[in-house]
């Protein structure tokens, strides 16, 4: 039976090949467009799966032949670990969704879908760092949308501007309405109008009311425990993201920090597929 590193890399190789539209394109040509970019994708997709810097990835895989030949690759064509980490940059972010859409079809999902949000730190530096590279070290505000059933990361939601959950909540759902039966939440995702525009697409909405008056907490009362208590396997998955992928993000540029951040959701849903 194949490894499940040689499972992950077949799953990761057909996927990044469908994220572009380029199943037929060789691998790499010399001299005219260098290495495909379904090759890069998969490369960062392992450089993720065995939580490696670029420069050990690329070692590694030099002794590891069977590896590289699902990448239509022998170990003496595969690209010089500074390529690897360029070409990231100049994918568009488009791709890396396109990525996760696709590993999200790798499950049969459920009918309770859960919402939840909160902060991915950059890594650690120091103060005379973040001044000569004149990076920001602020944290990447994360939304994440799960199947409760699958604990499939539907989609992700990355921001800087630390914008309120009700405002990211029904961007998130929109791109998702087909997935959706019920939808639970925390108070965070208090917004009446959220709730109107849930049940006008056919979808329940099990949201909690901040308590300001009775009546708050009469609607409360009436919400189904067991079905708002699956909310709880959100709050899971950001604990499992953190152990997995570290509990901070190494990308110095935040559009470089929400590519990492849907890679990793990316990733975890494909390493989640080979054992459901």
């Amino acid at each position: 039976m194949p490894s499940k590193l040689a499972r992950f890399t077949d799953r990761c190789v057909a996927l990044s090949q469908k994220s572009v539209g380029s199943d037929g394109n060789k691998p790499v040509k010399k001299g005219e467009g260098g290495y495909a970019d379904w090759v890069i994708i998969t490369l960062h997709g392992l450089r993720e799966y065995l939580d490696l810097p670029y420069r050990r990835l690329l070692d590694i895989l030099r002794e590891m032949p069977d590896i590289v030949e699902k990448l239509g690759l022998s170990v003496e064509e595969l690209p010089d670990f500074t390529t690897v980490c360029a070409r990231k940059q100049a994918l568009k972010m488009r791709v890396w969704r396109v990525l996760l859409r696709l590993s999200v079809n790798l499950f049969d999902t459920g009918e309770i879908q859960a919402i939840d949000s909160t902060s991915l730190a950059h890594r650690s530096s120091s103060h005379n760092y973040a001044k000569r590279v004149k990076g920001t070290f602020e944290s990447v505000k994360t939304t994440l949308l799960v199947d409760c059933s699958t604990r499939a990361i539907l989609d992700v939601h990355c921001s800087k501007n630390l914008p309120h959950d009700t405002q990211i909540a029904w961007q998130v759902l929109t791109r998702n309405l087909e997935q959706l039966g019920t939808v639970v939440a925390d108070k965070g995702f208090d917004w009446d109008e959220l709730r109107h525009m849930l049940r006008e697409e056919g979808i329940r909405p099990v949201i909690k009311h901040r308590e300001f008056y009775s009546l708050d907490a009469a609607h409360n009362a009436r919400i189904d425990d067991e079905t708002y208590h699956r909310r709880s396997i959100i709050e899971s998955i950001f604990f499992a993201l953190r152990k997995r992928f570290g509990s901070t993000i190494k990308a110095r540029t935040w559009f470089g920090q929400f590519r990492e951040i849907v890679l990793k959701v990316a990733i975890r849903n494909i390493e989640q597929s080979l054992t459901a």
